[in-house]
């Protein structure tokens, strides 16, 4: 009897839990009609998130450095149909690392498009070698464009948002900006960096109705994907391939989805649903039901965790103990 009366009060939560839910969530945004920004929207993600946001009925505006990239990227998108008759692609070239240059490009995009109503900071770029391998000017480099570049844009955007109290902001992260990894610790740290910043932002903006998501897409078959193969370690290889390749259309999609229910944390396949359970801490939820399937899940998902750490080490280790078996005869023929 007692264990009746448990179960029903559990299974009465529960349903409280999910009835509750949606009054937590954001307001869903339709992208029909709405001003959509992305940088580094001529290529890879940030191209297919220009797509798939013209497709759903947005004006687009696209930023990027290459003049020629960006022309190419906007009559691809222009070529698509429309879903209305006065719909817009407009292009910028611009370095948004470059700070003082940010604020006009911004409001040349509110002319041309409108007010904005959400911005994808998609720019950014990669750099796979070992800690001892990368120049410390690389690690400046990829700092200023991953995350300095994603600040200058969001700060030269956020003030017409909190005037409107409407907006969504969105910061393109990494699988490797949830969990470090052999041969990413210059571009690993740029990716945690914009976690917190992400974090931090969200409650500042919460009050003004403006949703942050931080989206953790792993490998995404890109051109900067491809350029990044040809330099990579083995051993990054071979452990980032445990999370499989997905298609930039399809790390698009989720984005958008999410951005527009006004998700925090957005995650991508098994691999991303776990490191999301397992890194969420005290990041925000628009749902009772998962912060539940955190709570119930973690312990298991943090042994799951645990396992492909010790995965990975033995894949380190084995890919060191080759390095120096073809190192120590090299050495030794130079000692002679």
């Amino acid at each position: 009897m007692d264990a009746t009366i448990l179960l029903a009060c559990v299974v009465t939560f529960l349903f409280i839990l999910y009835m509750i839910s949606p009054l937590l969530a954001p307001k869903q945004m339709d992208l029909m009609g709405m001003h959509v920004v992305i940088t580094g929207g001529s290529f890879g993600i940030g191209f297919a998130v220009a797509k798939e946001a013209y497709q759903r009925g947005a004006h687009v505006t696209i930023i990027a450095r290459k003049q020629g990239q960006l022309k190419e990227a906007k009559d691809t998108i222009e070529s698509m149909d429309r879903r209305f008759s006065s719909q817009k692609v407009h292009s910028i070239s611009l370095d948004i690392t470059v700070a003082d240059r940010v604020p006009a490009a911004i409001q040349e995009a509110i002319q041309h498009n409108g007010p904005i109503d959400v911005l994808v900071n998609c720019a950014g770029t990669a750099t796979s070698a070992t800690f001892d391998d990368t120049p410390i000017d690389e690690f400046h480099r990829l700092m200023d464009i991953n995350y300095f570049g994603s600040v200058n844009v969001t700060k030269a955007a956020v003030a017409a948002m909190k005037d409107r109290k409407s907006g969504r902001i969105v910061f393109v992260s990494s699988q490797a900006g949830q969990v470090g990894m052999y041969g990413f610790s210059a571009y690993s740290a740029t990716k945690f960096a914009l976690r917190g910043l992400a974090e931090a932002l969200e409650m500042e903006l919460k009050p003004f109705n403006i949703p942050v998501t931080l989206i953790h897409p792993p490998d995404t078959d890109t051109p900067g994907f491809k350029e990044e193969e040809k330099n990579k370690p083995e051993i990054t290889r071979t452990i980032s391939q445990t999370a499989g390749l997905y298609s930039a259309e399809h790390v698009a999609r989720v984005l958008l989805d999410d951005a527009q229910s006004g998700k925090f944390m957005s995650t991508i396949g098994i691999d991303g649903y776990m490191l999301g359970c397992i890194n969420a801490g005290m990041s925000p939820v628009i749902s009772m039901m998962e912060p539940l399937q955190q709570f119930f899940l973690m312990g298991i998902l943090r042994s799951v965790g645990l396992c492909y750490r010790r995965y990975f080490d033995h894949i380190v280790r084995k890919g060191v103990a080759r390095q120096q078996e073809v190192v120590a005869p090299v050495q030794e023929v130079k000692s002679r």
